[in-house]
């Protein structure tokens, strides 16, 4: 493989695999996976990991807008998409690219509901997170207008959990399984009818399989982070060493010139900056990559499209392989390092990275 890129995020399709079958293995044998692909497929590329997913037998994929969705379904993808979010303005799209909506407010209801083409929807509850949802004193009323609107097939009833990977907050998560268990019952008897039911994320899933009902939502736990050992990253983010100077003593680094040398060290030049989605919070020391497998730290500010590491000791040259994450520095401890989560870290990767995948 002929790669001419600087710096490239690579993806194992393999790892994928791995992941999607020690998640599957815990599932009921009649529940569905509804894969979440939003955000770029947490930026490690939606329609390779889309199209990977899909040969592994997923029922469905979660985005987050009508725009995703239209590009998974030009893609070539058969099976069912659901957008979190459709917006009221988009709903001709919607309906002629066979998405379906997560309905959660009137709005949105009366939107589709007046539009008489048949469509499948999604409805949501809010059940303590306070986003998007019914509220339960709202199911009346809900349930009314739905009868005026039959071309509107109910295909499932959601919520979304606040706290699942926080075990000091199981009493709320609890209330929030008890409270969505009534919705559904109350709900789907009023209607008549018996529509899927889903709540759990990937960490509400590992922690509270007894609540999986027909369909889970599994996200992050595909590209492997979580607390779970058995779930391994599926990406890893590398640049190289563009250039390598010697700073004497004295010597400032970077804009604001926020780091001044002790004594005679040499840095290298690393070109991936904030523009990529490198935190600039990462800078001055906070931060750290790996170079020959040791440890280098980011000195300075974090530039738009470079930072800067201190290498002295590293037997480095230019051209060298530099490893901004993997399994040895992972995304987690970086998104620790930053005081947020490895979400953030991930979905913030410019698209102008290059993407390679693996097996």
């Amino acid at each position: 493989m002929s790669i001419n890129h600087e710096t490239i995020f690579y993806v194992d399709l393999k790892v994928l695999e791995n992941n999607y079958k020690y998640l599957k293995k815990k599932l009921n044998s009649d529940t569905k996976i509804i894969a979440v692909v939003k955000a770029y497929a947490y930026g490690h590329g939606d329609t390779m990991i889309v199209k990977k997913l899909s040969e592994l037998g997923v029922h469905a994929f979660w985005v987050a807008d009508f725009e995703e969705g239209i590009n998974l379904r030009k893609s070539g993808v058969k099976q069912l998409i659901i957008v979190a979010n459709p917006g009221v303005k988009s709903y001709k799209e919607i309906i002629k690219y066979n998405l379906d909506p997560v309905i959660y407010n009137f709005r949105l209801l009366e939107v589709f509901g007046k539009n008489t083409s048949p469509i499948s929807v999604h409805i949501k509850f809010n059940t303590g997170m306070n986003r998007y949802g019914f509220n339960t004193d709202e199911i009346d009323l809900l349930v009314t207008k739905l009868k005026g609107f039959s071309h509107l097939k109910i295909e499932s009833i959601c919520s979304h959990l606040a706290v699942a990977d926080d075990i000091s907050r199981d009493i709320f998560t609890q209330k929030q399984f008890e409270k969505f268990d009534i919705i559904c019952k109350t709900f789907s008897s009023k209607l008549n009818i018996n529509p899927k039911r889903h709540i759990l994320n990937t960490a509400g899933f590992l922690r509270f399989p007894d609540w999986q009902y027909e369909m889970v939502r599994l996200g992050i736990g595909f590209y492997g982070v979580s607390k779970d050992d058995n779930l391994k990253a599926v990406g890893k983010l590398v640049s190289n060493i563009a250039q390598i100077r010697t700073l004497e003593k004295g010597g400032v680094v970077g804009y604001g010139a926020s780091f001044i040398a002790k004594q005679e060290m040499k840095i290298a030049v690393i070109p991936l900056g904030y523009a990529d989605g490198i935190n600039r919070k990462l800078g001055d020391g906070k931060g750290r990559v790996l170079i020959k497998n040791i440890s280098a730290i980011i000195i300075g500010k974090i530039s738009m499209d470079s930072f800067m590491v201190d290498i002295s000791g590293i037997n480095a040259k230019e051209g060298d392989l530099v490893t901004i994450f993997s399994e040895e520095n992972s995304v987690d401890e970086i998104a620790k390092n930053l005081d947020t989560i490895p979400y953030e870290i991930l979905a913030t990767l410019n698209r102008r990275i290059k993407r390679v995948y693996l097996n």
